[in-house]
Formats: C-alpha cells, sequence, structure tokens
C-alpha cells in the first residue's frame, strides 16, 4: 500500500511540470545524458563483439592454427610426420604447404607477396579459405597448369584481372654466397582471394607440386599446418604435439602474428567497461542536483504531506522514485537508440566514407577494411541495469533530505 502510494506519487512528481524552469532543465539534461551514455557504450561494445567475430570467423578460420616448419630446411619425408601429427587427439586436421616469398612483376609493377603451395583437397580440412574464392577457380586449382590465386589487395596493387598473367621472381636458394638472378615463372591469374583485409594484400596461393617445382626442393615441404580444437590453447598445443615428433621443427601458432589482436580486443572491451561506470556515472549523479532542487520546489507538497501523515520512509521513496524514472527513461531511450544504431553501424560508417572520400580502416594495414559490429542482448541488459542502478544510487541523498524537512518551518515561510 504504501510502496504503490510512493510509486503514485512520484510518477506524478515526474510528469508535472516543475514551477521552476531550471529544474525541468537540469532534469531534462539528466535524462538525456544517461540516454546517450547508454548508446555510446553499447555502440562500442558492438562494435568490440563484431572485431571478435570477424577476428574469429575471416582470420582464425583462414591462417593454421599452428605450424611445425622443418628447421635444417624444408622437411623431406614428411609423410609419417604429418601421419604423426593427425594421430594427436587435439588436432583437428593436418596439411602440408611449401611457403616462400617472391616478387609479383606486371608491366612495371612490382609487388612482394607471401606465396605459399597448398594441396587444395587438405587444405579445406585445415582453412575456410574456399569460402573466400569463387568456387570454380578453387575446383579446378591443379598443378601442372601454371596458376595462380591472388590476393584481391595483390591483384588490385598490380593492376591484374583474373586470366591475366604474372611473372613471379622466386629467390635461389643454396649455399654459396654468390649472388644470383632470382627464377622467373609466369602464371595465371585464376582467381580472387577476397577476405577484405590485409591478408588479401599479401598473399598468393600455388598449387603444392607447382610450388615445389619453382622452389627446386623435389618433393619435400616447407612444414606441416594444422587446425586445433581449441584455437586459444593454440600455443600449448603444438608445443605438446611438436615435443614428441620425430624431426626437428619450429613451432608456431596463431598467437605469435595475431595473438595482439585477441589481446588488444578484450582490453579495449574491459576500457570500455570501466568508461560505462564513468560515463554513466557522471550523467546520473546530475540527477542528484535535480532532486536536489526538487526537493525545494516541491517543499510546500512535502510539508502538507508530512501534516496528513507522511513518514520519512514514504517521502524517501516518493524521490527515490522521481529520480529512477529519469534513469529509466533515459536507460529505455539509450537501449533502444544504441540497439538501432548498432545493427546499421556498417553501413551507416560506409556511408559516410563514401560521403567524405576516406576509408577510416584501410585493408592493407588492419585486418578487415570495414567496421564490423554485432550486437549482444547480455551487453545492453548489463549496460542498462548499471544505469538504472546508479541512477538509485544517485537518489539516495535527496531523498534522504527531503524526508527530513520540518513542515512547520516550510509551511510558516510561505
Amino acid at each position: 500500500m504504501i510502496a504503490s502510494l510512493s510509486l503514485l506519487i512520484g510518477s506524478r512528481f515526474s510528469r508535472a511540470r516543475q514551477r521552476n524552469k531550471l529544474v525541468s532543465f537540469i532534469s531534462l539534461s539528466s535524462t538525456i545524458g544517461i540516454a546517450v551514455g547508454v548508446a555510446v557504450i553499447i555502440i562500442g561494445l558492438s562494435a568490440m563483439n563484431g572485431f571478435q567475430r570477424e577476428l574469429n570467423n575471416r582470420v582464425l578460420s583462414v591462417i593454421p592454427h599452428g605450424e611445425f616448419a622443418g628447421v635444417r630446411g624444408p622437411i623431406q619425408n614428411w609423410q609419417p610426420v604429418l601421419k604423426q601429427v593427425k594421430e594427436s587427439p587435439k588436432i583437428i586436421a593436418a596439411a602440408p604447404y611449401v611457403g616462400f616469398t617472391a616478387l609479383a612483376e606486371k608491366d612495371l609493377k612490382l609487388k612482394a607477396i607471401a606465396v605459399r603451395g597448398i594441396e587444395p583437397s587438405e587444405e579445406s580440412a585445415v582453412s575456410d579459405m574456399s569460402k573466400y574464392i569463387e568456387p570454380s577457380a578453387w575446383k579446378n586449382f591443379k598443378a601442372g597448369k601454371h596458376q595462380i590465386i591472388l590476393g584481391k589487395g595483390v591483384a588490385q596493387e598490380l593492376k591484374v584481372k583474373v586470366g591475366q598473367y604474372v611473372t613471379l621472381m622466386i629467390p635461389k636458394s643454396n649455399e654459396t654466397t654468390r649472388v644470383q638472378a632470382p627464377k622467373r615463372v609466369r602464371v595465371k591469374v585464376v582467381g580472387l582471394l577476397n577476405l577484405e583485409g590485409q591478408i588479401d594484400h599479401t598473399l598468393a596461393l600455388l598449387p603444392l607440386k607447382d610450388a615445389q617445382q619453382y622452389t627446386d626442393i623435389g618433393s619435400a615441404v616447407t612444414g606441416i599446418a594444422v587446425k586445433v580444437s581449441n584455437v586459444l590453447d593454440a600455443t600449448q598445443i603444438v608445443r605438446e604435439v611438436g615435443g614428441h615428433l620425430n624431426v626437428y621443427v619450429y613451432l608456431r601458432s596463431w598467437q605469435q602474428k595475431y595473438g595482439f589482436l585477441y589481446s588488444d580486443i578484450q582490453l579495449v572491451r574491459t576500457i570500455m567497461y570501466l568508461v560505462m561506470v564513468l560515463v554513466i556515472g557522471v550523467a546520473c549523479f546530475n540527477i542528484v542536483s535535480t532532486l536536489m532542487m526538487a526537493v525545494k520546489d516541491r517543499s510546500s507538497e512535502i510539508a502538507i504531506l508530512r501534516t496528513m501523515g507522511a513518514t520519512d520512509s514514504l517521502i524517501r521513496r516518493i524521490f527515490v522514485w522521481q529520480g529512477v524514472f529519469s534513469g529509466v527513461l533515459g536507460s529505455v531511450v539509450g537501449s533502444v537508440f544504441g540497439v538501432v544504431v548498432a545493427l546499421n553501424l556498417t553501413s551507416l560508417v560506409d556511408g559516410l566514407q563514401d560521403l567524405i572520400g576516406h576509408r577510416f580502416l584501410s585493408g592493407d594495414i588492419y585486418f578487415v577494411n570495414f567496421l564490423p559490429s554485432q550486437v549482444d542482448f547480455s551487453n545492453v541488459l548489463v549496460v542498462s541495469a548499471t544505469a538504472i542502478v546508479l541512477s538509485f544510487v544517485a537518489t539516495w541523498y535527496p531523498a534522504s533530505r527531503a524526508s527530513k524537512l520540518n513542515p512547520a518551518m516550510v509551511l510558516s515561510s510561505k
């Protein structure tokens, strides 16, 4: 009964027009501040979720989780090594590869690229690279046809299209110190790798046997690429498996090259939560000044309620409800606005980039060339709940002051 009465009076105080216009302005500004703070945090967290999704779905689905590379040059008898690696229960799949650096030449343009020789049938078990390549190009990607698949960024820099030819200049490996002319191989571009990120600007693919022939390593391979069961424990899994192999190998995992991205995303997410408390906290504590002025503005009503038998707790709850209403309103408006913007963030940023003619994320620098976004409604609930809780905390002191007003002094001064 008392709770419903305090809620009723508090809601009427919130909806009623204040006699003092300054009180109304401060009340509105505190609500807007909470809404803006909630919206900004939801948009920021959604962007971090989007970056993590793209890291998992694009980068980690294409690059190997781990590699075992020969220490003393290419691995000659690699079939037993491949079989031994696959026997580990923590290894989902494994595939041989040949890796080297080359210069791609088209007319007068040169581009340094990382070339990877793969066997498409085995590579599909290790990575999802085929999803980002034209299906017909991947299906017909076979040795002996002098074919190459270029990253889309590489193709754009060389200004080469599918069906045209490029020349690969491959350094010769020998044990002498004499400088030798690189080996030149003319290959046909049969497809493009389109990941929309940094990998597009550095990577090119060759059939495994062609790569072995171009590098003069015979039937040997540079190493074994693997896909592990737990991607976040890739380094530990690679160490465990590599320690039991019968050959000396270098142990590499995706975390050595891209691990900083995952760490940076988690760090920014933590900072966003800290900023959330500070930004929303500042907005919520505007409620303190709002309610203090509201208490003074409503002092005669408080005095009348006290003469009618209202208790201290009833008066306190009235102003607590009034402050919470501002927090709830700001939280709801900010959540709705933040979710709507976050759901359309990628298209909004793309439109802004087209309007000003400048790209915020360049594909040759970042692992994606667009601003991703993924709304996690658990984050929305956490941010909204935080705003409501902080608004409740901010009401306590003004509500306590209101409950201690002396009705006799207030009414005598009117």
